[in-house]
């Protein structure tokens, strides 16, 4: 990738930023501390993305910080790649949040929320325009793969998603999280399956016609 294509999309994707920053489609948009659009390489091989902010990454105003953030890197690094090297976002850009009295309490975001800033991540994954998107959790791989998905079932399954870029799911670093024992290592051993699946989706060559696309750019 070329060094004017990097600054290209850095600069496209400051823009989207920006734009989100101002965004008050939904409610969680004028509840939230700061918006969080996404981070990492605009040239990334490889796109995760999750449900949704929580608190830590809500102040922050950065996706997947925290023990899940943590994971999520050990994830990574065990099929070869920095957090730098990918590019990290969620289906929403706001944290989403309910009223547990004496504090804001983590939710699950809505379908209409899902729906109001779907915009923003396909307009992330046309920039970036990765070879692989994994979906971390049911409600993210729900939004590439339809209601019906079934992340115990059809995860570490194929799909083709956004511009044809084929799509996975795994399970969600916090869910990992909250496993003890026996029920950790079997789902452990599952998400490792599924990431080398991913790695070896992203070692293998291009299709053809997407190789003579890719030549004819440069």
């Amino acid at each position: 990738m070329s060094l004017a294509e990097r600054t290209s999309r850095e600069k496209i994707l400051a823009n989207a930023a920006q734009v989100v920053d101002a965004c008050r489609l939904c409610t969680i948009g004028s509840t939230r501390t700061c918006s969080v659009f996404g981070e990492g390489d605009p040239c990334a091989q490889l796109m995760c993305v999750g449900e949704g902010p929580g608190e830590t990454e809500d102040r922050l105003g950065r996706p997947f910080v925290g023990r899940a953030g943590e994971l999520l890197e050990k994830m990574l690094a065990a099929i070869g790649f920095a957090r730098e090297d990918v590019y990290i976002a969620n289906t929403v850009k706001c944290r989403p949040t309910l009223d547990a009295g004496h504090r804001l309490a983590n939710r699950a975001p809505t379908p209409d929320e899902m729906k109001n800033c779907r915009q923003y991540l396909d307009a992330q994954i046309e920039v970036i325009r990765p070879r692989v998107i994994l979906a971390l959790g049911a409600p993210a791989a729900k939004s590439f793969m339809g209601e019906r998905f079934s992340i115990t079932k059809q995860r570490g399954q194929w799909f083709e998603g956004p511009f044809g870029i084929p799509v996975t799911a795994t399970f969600h670093p916090a869910y990992i999280l909250r496993l003890t024992g026996g029920a950790m290592t079997e789902v452990k051993r599952l998400v490792y399956a599924d990431l080398k699946a991913v790695r070896e989706r992203i070692d293998a060559p291009p299709p053809p016609a997407a190789a003579a696309e890719q030549q004819s750019l440069f």
